[in-house]
């Protein structure tokens, strides 16, 4: 339990450092992430960015278990 708890943190860790990059391709504006502005409100749910990104964990985790 410890490792796997290690290696989750060491994930977020990377992809909080490379979020600044990720955010120059286009990750997090993609077609299908809803966002609703209002006046003083403004709504965002990523939703096809968050599918796409279960998508790469679940190959990784896969390649990983082979």
């Amino acid at each position: 339990m410890a490792k796997w708890l290690i290696t989750i943190g060491i994930i977020l860790v990377a992809l909080g450092l490379l979020w600044p990059l990720l955010a120059k391709l286009g990750l997090g504006n993609l077609p299908g992430d809803v966002k609703l502005e209002r006046k003083g409100y403004t709504f965002y749910f990523p939703i096809t960015t968050s599918i796409l990104i279960s998508l790469v964990i679940t190959l990784i985790l896969w390649i990983f278990r082979r």
